[in-house]
């Protein structure tokens, strides 16, 4: 199951980033496809990109003039949530696969979580409503709106746009300022906490598994637990990266469907499951 999923994120990774042309010459693909969004956090300014970032798109809409609500978006997120829930975030995310190939780095003695996890594991939500929210309703550059979380924190912009596209282009090399600077300092932090801890934007940060998260309870997509054939043996908690207890699993908000669980569970009632069985309909 684990070489599966890494393949799978490597596939969607190119399959959503491989506009070649775009990192040879440091061009961004405005063609149609990008009209579309892919499920995942995919910088739209990315020189590999063929499609748009949900999250930016909805930022987009809310920085129109006059509010409008953005029912393209949350109909997108609607969609997409109640299919998968946060099975993008474990399969189908760029910047996912980015947090999961450091983590295998065989240094340092690896955590689950940051102390204090009960505590920041609300900070995706804040970053949510605080920066893709009211900032993008309220913040101003000049006389336009600010797409908040796409110019101050995303780690994702920084690694896959703006770092290629200043590696290939000395004018914007030379204009990197403050900004270019606080954000690279983000990305390093990141980069490196996810040596040690498994996916910390993801579980302290990522605003767009806020939204998938309230998904999780009723997506189609789950991984079923048989509380009848379950001994407590606790393999799946100790497998799991995010020490999600058995009743948690899949109902959580943090469980992002990587499988782990299910892959050593020694009475198999731990699975992958498009439709609930009849103990969990009891507990849902």
């Amino acid at each position: 199951m684990r070489r599966i999923r890494t393949i799978v994120q490597i596939i969607f990774t190119i399959f959503t980033n491989g506009y070649a042309y775009g990192y040879l010459h440091g061009k961004i693909y405005q063609g149609k496809l990008k009209y579309a969004c892919v499920p995942g956090l995919n910088c739209y300014s990315c020189p590999g990109a063929v499609a748009s970032c949900p999250l930016g798109a909805l930022q987009a809409l809310l920085n129109r003039r006059g509010f409008q609500v953005p029912f393209a978006m949350l109909g997108f997120f609607f969609v997409f949530g109640s299919i998968f829930g946060r099975f993008i975030c474990g399969w189908l995310c760029p910047f996912g696969l980015v947090q999961d190939l450091l983590h295998k780095i065989p240094v340092l003695r690896k955590r689950k979580r940051l102390p204090f996890h009960h505590i920041l594991k609300y900070g995706r939500y804040v970053v949510l409503a605080c920066l893709v929210g009211m900032g993008s309703l309220f913040l101003f550059g000049g006389f336009a709106k600010v797409p908040a979380f796409c110019k101050y924190l995303c780690p994702s912009g920084t690694l896959f746009g703006a770092l290629p596209l200043m590696a290939s282009n000395e004018a914007l090399r030379g204009q990197a300022g403050g900004l270019f600077f606080w954000k690279l300092g983000i990305l390093l932090i990141l980069l490196l906490l996810s040596v040690k801890v498994y996916r910390p934007f993801c579980q302290y940060l990522c605003p767009l598994g806020a939204i998938y998260g309230w998904f999780n309870r009723f997506s189609l997509v789950q991984v079923r637990w048989e509380r009848e054939r379950c001994t407590s043996c606790k393999a799946c908690q100790r497998a799991c990266p995010v020490d999600l207890a058995p009743e948690e699993i899949s109902r959580s908000p943090e469980c992002i469907r990587c499988g782990k669980c299910a892959a050593v569970c020694p009475e198999g009632c731990v699975h992958f499951s498009p439709f609930p069985l009849q103990s969990d309909r009891k507990h849902i």
